[in-house]
């Protein structure tokens, strides 16, 4: 009990002074870490134990395996690839909607929820999915999208019906074409669709109409805005409900919610909270094993609000990571992190994902993507693989549950020039382009013929393949592999294991972190810069062995509780280290 007692005070005396020498340092930003955690660490309180070591692969279903030669992938193609999939180490696969859709938005404009899209399948199909994948010891989580749906859903279509019925409240719509203070609402309505003399909400593009969960302080003298407790509010909650059961029953286990914190309008308090707590406590009573992860990007809402996890990435400081598009993007505001120029601040998303990382510490899991389909691939402009490996190793080294893209394990590029299909505006459809299995047509994503594949794959005969990278023990594909491998093996990368930056100043590099479960503590050493890289930071009590587990060995120098380290440009270094 002593010796126990005596590692506890350790690592929080270690974890004090690591918060202290940033925060000490005029150059730095300043990061507060509550030491009396570290002798309370447990698992997310009421989480399957299973989610604190899961690593998720994303499978966006159009573009990664055709298995009857339409150009399209499809469900079957998933399930002949399962066993690639279990070879990465992950544990359950994110698959993008597979629904009944007209694809106006790539099957998020769902018209029957109930259906898997023809293209992609049956139900029967599903089902088997879940049972191969299963078998394999993979979970899947569906894609569960309740703000809205597509026009074409037949909800949709009986709302707009003049006559009064059922699903005439389930969307959102004025009540009437013309109405007093119309122009506070022009910019989220539609006019003049059909015989219905009102306008409805468009929760994204405009034939995605907003389904009604209510008002969050409703408008007295607008009567459309109904209140979140109004009785047709409640019935279409109800029916959400069974389209979640529908799809657990089969057998998923369970759902990434996308446009999370875009049910309530003018929410003020939180109350997209009231559904997502609803389907929690389903979760909790029906499917206690299942996991839910939300695109709110506000942990410190949707973990409180019901979910094990929020991605946590749109926000302008994400960008400053890696997701370096051009200088019309967004969310652009300069230099990425993660580029060989090295002009990158890790400090401005640091102390952002430390404020959120903080609130929901032991509640729940922040979530750091590093792609997936709304984003460009993190191979873009001139990345090498060296610089890819020094991303994964962020990636498997962050607490929350890291999710793969499809491609992305293989170096897969980011394409220029790819037409405007299904909603794939802008640099979307560059990173939705078919995944590459080998060298043969169309890199073995499909027989048919060029012009009917999904979207046109890189035409780079050297392009990344997973056929050549599988032979290869140093390819990248086999350097993602080790990177899971590790991250579930050492207890300190746990999803819920602490986490304390010890080196970290505005437009310098490395960026230098520890992560801690117990009195087991890794030291992660990441320098994305071309340039060598040097730090001095101090840790109390002095370091006695430290052992490298993956990446380059740096130069470290101990002179008691003072370190001095350096590291190559464009590598990183994880070490175990003994206190």
């Amino acid at each position: 009990m002593k010796k126990a007692m005596k590692s506890v005070m350790f690592v929080i005396m270690f974890l004090l002074w690591g918060s202290y020498a940033i925060s000490n340092d005029s150059e730095s930003k300043k990061f507060s870490i509550d030491s009396a955690r570290i002798s309370n660490q447990v698992f997310v309180s009421n989480c399957p134990e299973w989610m604190n070591t899961a690593v998720f692969y994303q499978i966006y279903p159009q573009s990664f395996y055709d298995s009857n030669g339409d150009g399209i992938g499809d469900l079957q193609g998933i399930i002949q690839k399962l066993d690639y999939v279990k070879s990465l180490g992950v544990d359950g696969i994110w698959i993008n909607p597979f629904f009944k859709s007209p694809f106006k938005d790539a099957g998020y404009d769902i018209s029957n929820y109930f259906q898997v899209a023809p293209r992609y399948g049956t139900n029967a199909d599903a089902e088997q999915l879940f049972n191969e994948a299963h078998q394999r010891e993979l979970k899947i989580l569906f894609d569960y999208v309740v703000s809205y749906t597509s026009i074409e859903h037949s909800w949709f279509q009986a709302s707009c019906d003049p006559e009064p019925n059922k699903y005439s409240n389930w969307y959102i719509w004025t009540n009437g074409t013309w109405f007093p203070g119309m122009e506070k609402y022009s910019s989220r309505f539609i006019q003049g669709y059909c015989n219905r003399n009102g306008n409805f909400m468009n929760n994204f593009f405009w034939h995605q109409p907003a389904l009604n969960f209510g008002y969050g302080s409703p408008d007295p003298e607008q009567p459309w805005q109904l209140p979140v407790d109004h009785p047709d509010v409640i019935a279409l909650k109800e029916e959400l409900k069974n389209v979640l059961r529908f799809w657990m029953d089969m057998g998923a286990d369970g759902f990434r919610a996308d446009m999370a914190g875009a049910l309530v309008k003018d929410d003020t308090e939180n109350k997209n909270a009231l559904f997502w707590k609803e389907i929690r406590e389903i979760l909790d009573k029906e499917y206690p094993e299942a996991f839910s992860v939300a695109e709110w990007s506000y942990p410190k809402a949707a973990i409180p609000g019901g979910f094990y996890a929020d991605f946590y990435h749109w926000f302008t400081e994400f960008s400053d990571l890696y997701q370096k598009e051009n200088k019309r993007n967004l969310f652009f505001n300069g230099h990425s992190f993660f580029e060989k120029e090295g002009k990158g601040d890790i400090t401005a998303f640091l102390e952002k994902y430390m404020d959120q990382l903080n609130a929901v510490q032991g509640k729940g899991y922040v979530c750091i993507p590093v792609g997936n389909h709304d984003l460009i691939r993190i191979r873009n402009f001139d990345r090498s693989y060296k610089d890819l490996e020094v991303i994964s190793a962020f990636q498997m080294t962050l607490p929350g549950i890291p999710f793969v893209y499809y491609g992305d394990e293989i170096g897969m590029k980011q394409l220029s020039g790819i037409p405007t299909k299904e909603g794939a505006y802008g640099t979307r459809g560059g990173g939705r382009t078919p995944m590459q299995w080998n060298r043969s047509a169309n890199k073995g994503f499909s027989t048919a013929a060029p012009d009917q594949i999904y979207f046109p794959v890189d035409p780079d005969e050297n392009a990344p393949n997973v056929a050549d990278q599988e032979k290869d023990p140093n390819s990248f594909l086999n350097k993602v592999r080790a990177l899971i491998q590790l991250r579930k093996r050492e207890k300190a990368l746990c999803a819920n294991g602490l986490f304390t930056p010890v080196y970290a100043k505005p437009f310098t590099y490395p960026f230098i972190y520890i992560r801690s479960w117990k009195d087991e503590n890794i030291l992660v050493v990441l320098n994305p810069s071309a340039q060598k890289g040097s730090a001095q930071f101090h840790i109390q009590p002095a370091i006695k062995k430290r052992t490298l587990l993956s990446g380059t060995k740096a130069k470290i120098k101990i002179n008691g509780e003072d370190c001095h380290l350096e590291i190559p440009g464009q590598s990183y270094a994880i070490y175990k280290i003994t206190l």
